[in-house]
């Protein structure tokens, strides 16, 4: 039988849609769109810098602004500031991802940079505690890039190159985690550490921790430019009405109508996202047994136990950073793109309500395994270490029918 004119699946290009202006670009040039991936690895980057670049002098910070009566009480502020932003992100992070659904993925990435630059800056110019609280608090708030630059990434490129391109916002902000307390720790108080080139009566002496905010906010003003050659993903009319169409769904070119070469090309597009899927569960078996071993390794000493210390610590972020990029596949997968914002919004709020909450939950589970340590069923140190384990069998057990499927190639 003849083709239809049109088989399932086909999309009309509109004139003046954004998201059909991208599909016709990516149709014509099939290969990795690296100018884009190095935008998006900027952005995040520069967006995740603020995180943690904090709390090398986090400490020295709380002592300056005179707010803890006595020195025992400096971590107690501390901790504020520390999980004020993830508490702001717990709250916005939904609602930024039904502004990325309605008004597109690029203004939400511009808006959150823009958030960095001033809201960062403001807070290495803080001279009073609630000033501090208040400026990160509002940086948790509006910078809102992570749900959206996770369907962004899915949608810039074509169905082969999705995983390459989510995989790039979790090592980009594997990097800013690393990158982020060097500059804190470098830059922060220069007048004391470097007198030859920093004054007491300069901006840098009367306020200690606005250098390393400063570099910040400049890498990211560079990345909000880089911005502007960002293309929009999002399908928009010229109605206003945005449509569901999903561009990691088989694309149909009047070349491939044939429904034969249609099966056979849809099947080689989901080849490579299914090999990938099913590491989630591989790592996850791993994860576990390679948690297992931890506690085993304090009767090591010397120079075998800082070996294996470092290579448990590699394997680890290895099987993390490959169950989060299969994780993130699924879920941009499973939902349609007017969706996917919401959708990773929805995981981001989870995942900062779990920073915040997990590590008073360790301190405290951790306090009483060290009032356990001769129990008769386990010692306290394995206790900690079998909590973390029944964690991740739960999310092995996760990985299997029917609390997870794969998504089906006939979409």
């Amino acid at each position: 039988m003849a083709a239809p004119l049109l088989a399932e699946g086909r999309r009309v290009c509109r004139e003046g849609c954004p998201g059909c202006r991208l599909d016709e670009i990516n149709k014509a040039n099939t290969g990795v769109p690296y100018l884009n991936f190095f935008f998006i690895w900027v952005v995040c980057l520069c967006a995740a810098l603020p995180i943690q670049s904090l709390f090398p002098y986090l400490y020295f910070m709380i002592q300056d602004l005179k707010v803890a009566k006595q020195e025992q009480d400096i971590g107690f502020y501390a901790g504020f500031v520390g999980e004020d932003y993830f508490l702001g992100r717990t709250i916005s992070a939904v609602p930024w991802g039904m502004f990325a659904d309605k008004y597109g993925r690029k203004p939400c990435i511009v808006i959150s940079i823009l958030s960095v630059i001033v809201l960062n800056t403001l807070f290495g110019l803080s001279t009073t505690y609630w000033m501090a609280i208040v400026t990160r608090g509002l940086l948790g708030l509006l910078c809102g890039i992570l749900g959206p630059i996770k369907a962004y990434a899915s949608e810039v490129c074509t169905k082969e190159h999705q995983a390459l391109g989510i995989s790039l916002v979790t090592s980009s902000r594997a990097i800013a985690l690393i990158i982020g307390p060097a500059i804190g720790g470098f830059l922060a108080q220069p007048a004391k550490k470097y007198p030859n080139l920093f004054s007491e009566e300069s901006i840098f002496g009367r306020f200690p921790y606005f250098l390393p905010c400063l570099v910040i906010s400049v890498l990211a003003a560079g990345a909000c430019v880089a911005c502007i050659w960002l293309p929009e993903t999002l399908h928009v009319y010229n109605d206003d009405k945005i449509e569901a169409i999903d561009t990691m769904e088989v694309q149909v070119d009047d070349s491939i109508l044939e429904d034969g070469k249609t099966k056979e090309y849809g099947s080689k597009r989901m080849a490579s996202t299914k090999s990938l899927l099913k590491n989630r569960q591989l790592m996850s078996v791993l994860s576990v047994l390679l948690l297992a071993t931890y506690p085993l390794m304090s009767n090591l000493y010397g120079m075998e136990l800082q070996v294996l210390i470092n290579i448990a610590s590699l394997l680890k972020n290895m099987f993390a950073a490959t169950i989060t990029i299969a994780c993130n596949i699924l879920q941009n997968t499973s939902v349609p793109q007017e969706q996917r914002g919401v959708a990773n919004g929805i995981s981001v709020t989870l995942m900062s309500i779990f920073k915040a909450v997990a590590p008073a939950a360790a301190g405290i589970l951790f306090s009483w395994s060290q009032e356990n340590i001769t129990g008769l069923f386990l010692p306290g140190d394995l206790i900690m270490f079998l909590m973390l384990n029944m964690v991740s069998v739960i999310g092995l057990l996760l990985t299997f029918k029917p609390f997870c499927s794969m998504p089906s190639a006939t979409k």
